[in-house]
């Protein structure tokens, strides 16, 4: 059984290159009550709506320049002005202070959504743990957003000491990397900086405990390019509905394309790093798009080698006036259901993690 598990996906993964057809994704030896997740500013947001809504099998999370669940309250005016400075901060529009986004407040939301039967018990939130890592030149998401982050989630129940902030004083609104990206500083394309710091190694070692040494030289896994489409719910099958690109991307160990027990990350990008987001670069071969930037390039695929971990990387889309940035969807532009199961972005990554999981030995 392993040998053909491995062999077809073998199969798939040679299938998986950019221009290629997206592979089906595959059923692997996952154990879902290890699922971890993190994000960058929207991909954090919906990280943090993740490890919320599905409580019950998020061991932990990793959040990078975003805030408290239900921050923005289902209003773009607030998600851009008092839960991150994104609208017109030059003229004063930015409200963020320490208690811009009103955490008990959310607190009392979280609650009132749980007896709705719209979010796993927030009990569950009590084994999680959180690394919560705020820029300190992120005029983005500045670090009094992060700050409110911590105290909901201590709020909620999250044992205090589970949850611990990394303030890096001097990074900008980006995925801190070791070694790879923009001047640390920086808060543009590709958002992703070199401030001699492995977030993604750091966020992993936090929730899951020692690791392995990370992987130092080639690649012993593959990369695949996924077909998100049959996870999007039927009601909100189009881009425009959604807010889902067509495909995503998987990274998978060799250890786990072979059948061994594995678990799985699920890692988000921010605005503006989505694979079809434009422009990051431009040629006269007409290739613009942002493209597996962030995938190939965050850090993760290097500890999931030695690891035994998949990393699932969901891709977000463009859609015109409502997210022209390709960000994940923590304000409302999908429908209100957006922050709880019933949102169908959170829904197709709940039905992406049960695909994987399928092959999990019985």
């Amino acid at each position: 059984m392993k040998i053909r598990l491995w062999s077809a996906l073998a199969a798939a993964l040679l299938t998986g290159a950019v221009h290629a057809d997206p592979a089906p994704l595959p059923a692997l030896n996952i154990d879902l009550k290890q699922t971890s997740v993190s994000g960058l500013s929207s991909g954090g947001f919906m990280a943090v709506q993740l490890q919320v809504a599905h409580a019950s099998i998020i061991k932990g999370a990793g959040i990078i320049a975003a805030g408290p669940y239900w921050c923005a309250q289902g209003s773009a005016l607030t998600a851009t002005t008092r839960c991150s400075c994104t609208l017109d901060p030059a003229h004063g529009m930015c409200q963020v202070g320490p208690d811009s986004a009103d955490v008990q407040a959310l607190v009392a939301a979280t609650r009132r959504f749980a007896r709705d039967g719209l979010i796993d018990d927030p009990a569950h939130m009590n084994r999680q743990r959180s690394l919560l890592v705020a820029g300190g030149q992120d005029k983005t998401v500045p670090p009094a957003v992060v700050d409110q982050l911590q105290a909901y989630l201590v709020a909620m129940g999250t044992p205090a000491d589970n949850v611990r902030l990394a303030p890096l004083a001097d990074s900008g609104h980006a995925m801190p990397t070791p070694g790879y990206g923009g001047a640390c500083s920086s808060s543009g394309s590709p958002y992703i900086n070199d401030c001699d710091y492995d977030a993604a190694g750091k966020l992993l070692a936090w929730i899951y405990g020692e690791l392995k040494p990370a992987r130092s030289g080639a690649r012993q896994g593959r990369f695949v390019r996924f077909d998100q489409r049959p996870f999007t719910p039927t009601t909100f099958g189009t881009t425009w509905g959604s807010g889902l690109d067509s495909s995503g991307w998987l990274y998978v160990p060799e250890t786990c394309a072979r059948g061994e027990a594995c678990r799985v990350h699920v890692a988000l990008h921010g605005c503006r790093q989505g694979q079809s987001y434009t422009p990051l670069t431009w040629s006269w071969s007409g290739n613009s798009s942002y493209g597996s930037t962030f995938v190939e390039n965050a850090g993760y695929d290097a500890w999931a080698d030695t690891n035994h971990l998949v990393v699932l990387y969901p891709q977000a889309v463009s859609v015109w006036f409502r997210n022209p940035n390709g960000c994940w969807d923590w304000w409302g532009y999908t429908d209100s259901h957006y922050a709880d199961r019933r949102g169908v972005q959170i829904r197709a990554i709940r039905a992406m993690l049960d695909r994987l999981a399928a092959g999990a030995a019985k």
